[in-house]
């Protein structure tokens, strides 16, 4: 949500010095994907009282910038907020918004009566084919953004055409954000993407018997987005001058299906020293993608990855601490994506305190360094 709770402040404020820069390197690591880089950098400055930089800032979408091999193709987008600008941005060049097909095709959205066109619309002529799917995240009107995107599927691409087959594989979907809930001022959890995705995947196989496929899942707690949160963090370090090596990061968050499964994946990733690609940190989320190598997340120095998790978010144990945390979660149902498969031990926070200062606290303490 948009309110900041007091701990943050200051957690931020031992983070910082008195012109508002940082003791030490931090990455803003959100499933957030209905807004860009800039006014996300805004709204964390106005809510926390100090500057902070876009390039701090890693959305959902973010890792969208490696996927070089479908910047070219005619991607349809859906969500809310500018999502053809951070397309754009993303480096995707060619890009058709749900309102596009729905202004071109109204026929094909239905649910709203009053929505439907009270004359026959001729077929366009130029509507380009679209040969891949990105959803940046939980868009508005669901039932005109689920029966368009599996229209684009059922069709190939071809918007317009008659159905005689299903084709099977479909076109390629990369989706961002995969948190079921999220935690705002409301008393409970609101659904987040994660939801949205439930509904498309049960839709789909519903009408075509058939599973349908990711070419990529981004965001937490996908591996990928903590590598690209890793090499945010050594260039803070780089522009600083600092020279040592980073052998230690803390992920600190609330969700533990999210944050915790996704740092305790990336500690797993890191542990195993996997051959460093992005290929091999796909397999490993099981994104299944075929990325091109990148030089900004070709090299890694971190050791290990700690997971914090806090109770004053998504995992609300009335504000306390569980006295035995690991019990606790492992009766939770798994609100985790689909292609993720639930291990126990990857929702086990390394720590849990009640709260982000507590958090900030618990790693000075780990690291022996004490703020003048």
């Amino acid at each position: 949500g948009r309110l900041v709770i007091p701990a943050a402040k200051k957690a931020f404020q031992k983070l910082t010095d008195s012109k508002g820069r940082f003791h030490v390197p931090v990455a803003f690591v959100t499933n957030a994907g209905n807004c860009s880089r800039n006014s996300k950098a805004e709204e964390l400055s106005d809510a926390l009282g100090f500057k902070v930089s876009p390039e701090w800032v890693i959305l959902s979408h973010s890792p969208l910038r490696l996927f070089h091999q479908f910047h070219d193709k005619c991607v349809l987008v859906c969500g809310q907020g500018p999502v053809e600008e951070n397309a754009r941005d993303l480096g995707f060049h060619h890009v058709v918004t749900i309102e596009d097909v729905r202004k071109a095709f109204p026929l094909l959205d239905m649910v709203d009566q009053s929505r439907r066109p009270k004359e026959l619309p001729p077929a366009p002529a130029d509507f380009p084919t679209i040969e891949a799917v990105i959803l940046f995240g939980e868009p508005v009107r669901w039932e005109t953004c689920l029966q368009l995107i599996i229209d684009v599927l059922l069709s190939n691409g071809n918007l317009g055409v008659e159905l005689t087959s299903v084709p099977y594989p479909h076109l390629p979907i990369l989706a961002c954000n995969m948190d079921l809930l999220w935690m705002a001022e409301a008393k409970m959890p609101r659904f987040g993407h994660g939801t949205f995705l439930v509904c498309l995947e049960n839709i789909y196989k519903k009408m075509t018997g058939k599973e349908l496929k990711y070419e990529a899942l981004i965001g937490k707690p996908s591996t990928v987005t903590y590598r690209y949160a890793e090499h945010v963090i050594k260039q803070q370090m780089e522009s600083w001058g600092w020279t040592s090596p980073l052998r230690q990061l803390y992920a600190i968050g609330d969700n533990p299906m999210a944050d915790i499964y996704g740092a305790n994946l990336y500690n797993r990733y890191l542990q195993a020293q996997a051959e460093v690609s992005v290929t091999a940190m796909a397999a490993e989320s099981e994104e299944h993608v075929e990325m091109q190598k990148d030089h900004c997340v070709s090299i890694t120095s971190a050791e290990s990855c700690q997971s914090i998790l806090v109770c004053t978010g998504v995992y609300n144990p009335q504000g306390d601490v569980p006295a035995d945390h690991n019990e606790n979660m492992l009766e939770t149902v798994f609100h985790g994506h689909r292609d993720f498969h639930f291990d126990p031990t990857l929702v086990e926070a390394s720590h849990v305190v009640h709260d982000v200062n507590d958090a900030v606290e618990l790693v000075f303490q780990k690291e022996n360094w004490k703020l003048e």
